[in-house]
């Protein structure tokens, strides 16, 4: 009598290693300026597994979870320029959210700043947080959202099997400071047998100002304010107010000055040159 084996069921019950399956999709508003564009084209080529989409109007930011959906892409980053060249960034989950607008500010490019350090491109980068990002809860929630967008995952169409440069963001003054870096071995070998190794700035750079965090895909209830952030139309009001002040205080500097010149005026006696040609 034939006994039937039982079945190896181990397999089945372990556990599935995660896939990094993350898309992002990078677009912008129209009328940006030209460095972030040039921004574009370095993000562009640090993150093969961005798709890239034609420019959209600001007014348009509804329908950006539907095309996120059309391109299979599962995050988003949308920057929106203003005027007097103000620049936000919206980073979204799609196309359930959460969202973060942030204000961008000191953007460098790679052309610009014409550092020595080179990485492959198409390459993947490991992505650094400092620990002020473990310290609150809407630190947290940037911490993954981050590192969904900007982690390569292994299987991307375009990703090259290399690891050569860093993506770090630093918390410094409430603002997520941005640095990429080659990282760099040398022959030289150290006492315990591992090379040496050293990071050298490649770019872009930039600094992001968080404003809101939004519940949904680009709308939803507010879940973080910054209260701390003054807008750039604050700061124009702001200007504006004390030049037109300095103006009217130079005014009525003037109008005093007159008023004293009359009144130290001496009237006229009987041999000024008035009545005596009259």
């Amino acid at each position: 009598m034939d006994v039937d084996e039982p079945e190896d069921t181990s397999a089945a019950h372990q556990p599935q290693a995660r896939r990094n399956s993350q898309r992002v999709l990078l677009l912008s508003s129209r009328g940006i300026p030209n460095r972030t564009r040039h921004l574009l084209k370095d993000l562009e080529a640090l993150l093969p597994h961005t798709k890239r989409d034609s420019k959209l109007s600001a007014k348009s930011t509804n329908l950006i979870p539907e095309l996120a959906d059309l391109n299979n892409c599962n995050n988003c980053l949308y920057f929106e320029s203003r005027h007097h060249e103000e620049l936000y960034l919206w980073a979204a989950k799609t196309p359930n959210g959460p969202t973060v607008k942030m204000h961008v500010q000191n953007v460098h490019t790679m052309d610009e700043l014409k550092m020595t350090g080179n990485c492959l491109k198409g390459s993947r980068g490991l992505v650094s947080f400092d620990k002020t990002f473990d310290s609150a809860e809407h630190w947290k929630l940037l911490k993954e959202l981050f590192t969904q967008i900007f982690s390569v995952p292994p299987n991307s169409r375009r990703t090259k099997p290399f690891i050569d440069h860093i993506l770090t963001f630093s918390v410094v003054d409430d603002k997520i400071w941005f640095r990429n870096y080659q990282v760099v071995e040398k022959e030289t070998t150290q006492p315990d047998g591992s090379p040496p190794m050293s990071l050298v700035e490649i770019g872009p750079r930039f600094v992001l100002t968080p404003i809101r965090v939004f519940e949904g895909a680009f709308n939803g209830a507010t879940i973080y304010t910054n209260k701390g952030f003054i807008t750039p139309a604050s700061i124009r009001i702001s200007v504006r107010r004390d030049q037109a002040a300095k103006i009217r205080r130079r005014k009525h500097e003037a109008h005093e000055r007159e008023v004293r010149k009359e009144a130290r005026k001496l009237p006229d006696d009987e041999l000024a040159v008035t009545k005596v040609f009259s």
